[in-house]
């Protein structure tokens, strides 16, 4: 292979469909992008993220980046495999770097030195719904047989955060208004260390799952739900109770991971409350805790073309968060497509600290 280039350039470019959020961007500049012409050294088909490295020559010396990805089920869904990648191959990657100047990345487009793709979108079968009359079943946020629209370029301000325009950290950062003592935490929050519960398999309660739903899928039982309704997501295998047998919430000193969620009808309406969780670190990805005043309320509606269902929760933690915060969205009901697990990987999921 000939010399590597090796460029920064505005972030404003169209981002192909492995351009994928990752569990956290912190570290990494949205704003710029890094293209490495370079031969693969590894690739690590892992939860909850891949991974691959790619060697380039800098200055005359080799250096190896980290690039991450998404996790197994969404590069999966586009095609992607275990094999898609083999130390040797030739190729050609645009990411956006880490800001302290160490050679890692998260992943904004990749094809071979030949200009052919990596992976291929799946066959048809992934990107149609199909009709049900009921909300138990598999869903997705990611609208089937339509192509994620490209983002705008954020707007930059000189005296406040990075700017984002995708992103799990992205959403939270720019729907919620924190009370001083959620500032103070987010500016103590070094998301760059083991502080970071993701960076040691801890995952993030509700409503992450319903953020999370265009890259992760949920998945509704219904079988018993005289007594339960049991509600799934492919993010580090969370497995959720909702008590529909008219039981209230335990005392506030019994708190769980999840939360202690029950449930109700109202008509065709499901109603979920969810109270009594575990302190949690950064939930949102961006330093802001939760804690015992933690309160969710989830709406769950199957819409009169049987294809979807309207989702929505309302968000409280006056500790932390100055305004409660809802937010809505559409699920599409897609019971052919997989639901992988998400066994994590400690190595993998600790990659990206310093």
């Amino acid at each position: 292979m000939n010399a590597t280039r090796l460029m920064v350039i505005a972030a404003g470019v169209v981002l192909s469909n492995a351009a994928l959020a990752h569990h956290s961007d912190a570290g990494l500049d949205d704003t710029k992008v890094v293209v490495l012409d370079g031969t693969i050294t590894e690739f690590s088909w892992r939860q909850p993220h891949v991974y691959f490295s790619v060697e380039v020559i800098e200055n005359g010396q080799p250096v190896v980046w980290d690039i991450q990805m998404a996790g197994v089920n969404s590069l999966a869904r586009r095609g992607w495999s275990a094999d898609s990648l083999v130390p040797g191959d030739e190729v050609l990657v645009r990411a956006n770097p880490a800001t302290n100047g160490r050679p890692y990345g998260k992943i904004s487009s990749i094809e071979r030195a030949d200009g052919t793709p990596v992976a291929v979108e799946p066959g048809a079968t992934e990107m149609t719904t199909a009709r049900t009359d009921s909300l138990d079943g598999r869903w997705t946020s990611r609208r089937p047989g339509v192509a994620p629209r490209p983002q705008p370029e954020p707007e930059s301000d000189p005296d406040g955060p990075p700017p984002c325009n995708t992103g799990f950290d992205c959403f939270f950062r720019t729907n919620l208004v924190l009370t001083e003592a959620g500032k103070a935490a987010a500016e103590a929050f070094d998301p760059l260390s083991t502080e970071n519960p993701e960076a040691t398999c801890v995952g993030r309660p509700t409503p992450s799952a319903l953020v999370s739903a265009g890259g992760y899928l949920l998945e509704f039982d219904l079988s018993d739900e005289e007594e339960k309704i049991l509600i799934r997501s492919e993010w580090f295998n969370e497995e959720r109770t909702i008590w529909m047998d008219g039981r209230p919430h335990p005392d506030p000193s019994e708190t769980l991971a999840t939360g202690h969620s029950i449930g109700h009808w109202e008509g065709d309406t499901l109603v979920v409350d969810t109270r009594n969780f575990d302190f949690h670190r950064s939930p949102y990805q961006i330093g802001v805790p939760s804690g015992s005043q933690k309160h969710v309320v989830e709406r769950y509606r199957l819409n009169d073309d049987g294809r979807s269902m309207q989702a929505e929760f309302t968000l409280e933690d006056p500790e932390y968060i100055a305004e409660p915060f809802t937010n809505r969205k559409t699920l599409y009901y897609v019971p052919h497509m997989q639901m992988y697990a998400t066994d994590c990987d400690i190595r993998n999921t600790s990659r990206f600290l310093n």
